[in-house]
């Protein structure tokens, strides 16, 4: 019987880094990673509310950084326009610095929602976004856009080969892509997959991203995985 693991967890030291870097003495270490857990809903939660478009706004992933007085926090996001846009109507008529002032006033609210759950006050928090430059070699942005389209009731195959199309114009070396559940609101739940190129899981060496994801659909909960043999 095949003994499966993260992907992720796998390579660590290798290929993967971790999301939080930190230290916590042992009895303050669940706190530590309940402040992390808080600090990233409430951003998913911040930008899913002002998100322009369900087709722009992916977060890749949230990097953390804590030091003595300082929280350093990392936003790596793929088409992002939440930060650029208010409205489709009133977006045209902005200018270079209001833009700007719009940036800056939504970066400093965003600071503010999450300054409320951090456990110490004397800490600074700085919040940085960084846009990917390659967003559908993420497998994140990638279940992002597979569930957008399961959602909308697009057939899970035509859904699956288009997200295996964007994978290949990013310049990815495989894609493998496995939707779980009832599927087409299906009486008896199953699991399907398709996998283009080469997806080596047991190398070690090899640059594997990861993702896993729940979409509710009217006929209940899909979970869909994504892996992708990145080209670096």
């Amino acid at each position: 019987m095949g003994q499966k693991i993260n992907p992720l967890g796998f390579r660590l030291g290798t290929t993967q880094n971790h999301h939080s870097i930190w230290f916590k003495q042992p009895k303050k270490y669940c706190e530590g990673l309940q402040e992390d857990q808080k600090i990233r809903d409430r951003i998913k939660n911040y930008i899913d509310n002002h998100r322009v478009s369900p087709i722009t706004d992916f977060i890749s992933r949230i990097q953390i950084e804590k030091g003595m007085d300082l929280v350093q926090v990392t936003i790596y996001m793929g088409l992002p326009k939440f930060l650029t846009e208010d409205k489709p109507p009133k977006i045209k008529e902005l200018k270079g610095n209001k833009i700007k002032e719009l940036k800056e006033n939504k970066i400093k609210e965003l600071k503010g929602n999450v300054e409320k759950i951090l456990h110490c006050e004397n800490r600074k928090l700085n919040i940085a976004i960084r846009k990917i430059e390659n967003p559908y070699g993420d497998p994140k942005i990638l279940a992002e856009s597979l569930a957008n389209q399961l959602k909308s009731r697009v057939p899970f195959r035509k859904a699956m080969k288009q997200t295996i199309e964007l994978a290949e114009k990013a310049y990815a070396k495989g894609i493998q892509v496995q939707i779980a559940g009832r599927i087409d609101g299906k009486e008896i739940a199953r699991v399907e997959w398709l996998r283009k190129g080469r997806v080596p899981l047991q190398t070690i060496r090899t640059k594997i991203d990861f993702c896993s994801t729940t979409v509710r659909t009217i006929h209940g909960v899909l979970g869909i995985k994504i892996w992708v043999f990145a080209s670096k």
